[in-house]
This record gives structure tokens, C-alpha cells and sequence, in this order.
């Protein structure tokens, strides 16, 4: 680990950002979906673009996931799956070149054994995997609500804000009662379906988030980069917007 963190130090200094601080980035640890039987964990450019942002920003990033251990990407989202949907994103691709890169993937923290104390800013990462291993996780929750309610910028993207459907303050109320926020949307779910011919989610964020009372749950055009800052809350549509995110988040702490 610590062969780890001093590469990822020299990858930040090679880019002339000083030290600045650290950043926690949480991911699915590996499942298999009831729906489609697949194995399903992160969505890629939920990760490396995010950290490609801190990382430039000057940021140490530590990645840690629900189970600890090794993390897997979701295959539509690995730029050499023979589906050719990521193909295009040479983001990905030039981290999976990294030797550091891996060992990170192979070795994440288990989140029940990080201090939110030890961070500046926590990151949700996306994918298939958090609609059955955020929702309803209690540690999760916990640990997102620490940093939120020490008013430390907290962001989420596509279907890790999932974990905004239940999570809630330290006084019983909801975490996004009173808040504007977005997630994966029902048309994002729809093209999904169709391009793989079946229901892919076993429940659908939007919907849920829309019978929640007193929160605003809002989506743009299917696949736009689009992003909501409602006070230290940070929310992404999905994948698209995972970088966008993570430079308001930047630029949160550099406030």
C-alpha cells in the first residue's frame, strides 16, 4: 500500500499540482445482478475520470470499496470489451496501462476501515453494483453523512446516488430533505433496457426519488454531462458526468 500511495504521489507531482490534500473515492465491490445474472461492480469512467481530475487539482486520492479487496469494472464500461461501448474512452484505457492503477484496484480499503477525519472530500462511484451494494448499507450511509454533515464536499454520481434514497442525518431527517439533486435517469433506464433486451435495474432511482417528500429530483437530456451543487452536495446524471463533478468538488475545497 504504501508502494501504492508513493506512485500516486509521483504521478501528481509529475503534473507540476502541489500536495493539496486527500480525497476518499468509494466502488462497488464485485456482485452478481438478480436480474441478469451478470457480475457487475464499477462503471470506469466513474472512477478514472474523477481521478484524473483530483490528481491534476493536486489531490491524493485513496479508493475504498463495500467489501475491500479487488475491485472489477463493469465489461460495457472496459474500453477493450469486445461490446466496443467504452471503446472511445481513452481515459480508461491509458490508466489501465498503469501498473499503480491496478494495485489500486487490487487492493482497496474496506470502507468500514476509513476515518472521514483523515479526508478532505468524498466521491461516490457508479456502475451496476451500487444499486444492490449502497442501497440500504447502513456503513455507507454513515460514512457519507460524516463527511456532508462536516460540511466537506460530498459528491455522487449516476447510480451510487442511489445511497441518497435513504441515507439520513445525524437528527433522523433525510440527507437530501429539502435539496435539488439528480441521478440516473428513466430514459438513461429505458435506453439501457432496450439495447440489451431486458430490465437490467431491479428498481429504478428516479422513480424512487420521486416519491420522496420534500426533495427535487431533477435530469437533463439522456447522457448529458449534467450536474447539481446544492450547497456541499454534489450530484452527477451519470458516467458522463463524473468529471464535471469532480471539478466542482475542486472547486469546493479550493474555495
Amino acid at each position: 500500500m504504501t508502494a501504492q500511495i508513493k506512485e500516486i504521489e509521483n504521478y501528481v507531482h509529475f503534473h507540476g499540482a502541489p500536495f493539496k490534500g486527500k480525497i476518499l473515492m468509494v466502488a462497488s465491490s464485485l456482485t452478481i445482478s438478480k436480474q441478469t445474472g451478470w457480475p457487475i461492480g464499477f462503471w470506469a469512467a466513474e472512477l478514472t475520470h474523477p481521478l484524473h481530475v483530483f490528481q491534476e487539482a493536486g489531490y491524493e486520492v485513496d479508493l475504498a470499496s463495500t467489501e475491500g479487496g479487488k475491485l472489477v469494472m463493469d465489461s460495457y464500461s472496459d474500453p477493450t470489451d469486445e461490446s466496443g461501448y467504452s471503446a472511445h474512452d481513452v481515459i480508461t484505457l491509458g490508466y489501465m496501462q498503469q501498473k499503480y492503477f491496478n494495485t489500486m484496484l487490487e487492493n482497496t480499503k474496506k470502507l468500514t476501515k476509513v476515518n472521514a477525519k483523515d479526508y478532505d472530500a468524498i466521491f461516490l462511484v457508479g456502475g451496476q453494483g451500487p444499486m444492490y451494494t449502497f442501497k440500504g448499507n447502513e456503513d455507507l450511509e454513515k460514512l457519507f453523512v460524516d463527511f456532508y454533515e462536516s460540511k466537506k464536499p460530498s459528491a455522487a454520481v449516476c447510480h451510487s446516488t442511489t445511497l441518497l434514497l435513504e441515507a439520513k442525518k445525524s437528527n433522523g431527517e433525510l440527507l437530501v430533505s429539502g435539496k435539488t439533486w439528480t441521478g440516473f435517469a428513466n430514459s438513461e433506464e429505458d435506453f439501457a433496457d432496450e439495447a440489451v433486451g431486458m430490465k437490467i435495474q431491479p428498481y429504478r432511482i428516479e422513480d424512487e426519488a420521486r416519491k420522496l417528500n420534500n426533495t427535487t429530483f431533477k435530469v437533463a437530456a439522456p447522457f448529458a454531462s449534467y450536474v447539481i451543487q446544492d450547497g456541499n452536495l454534489i450530484t452527477g446524471q451519470q458516467q458522463n458526468s463524473g468529471a464535471a463533478a469532480a471539478r466542482m468538488l475542486v472547486e469546493q475545497l479550493t474555495r
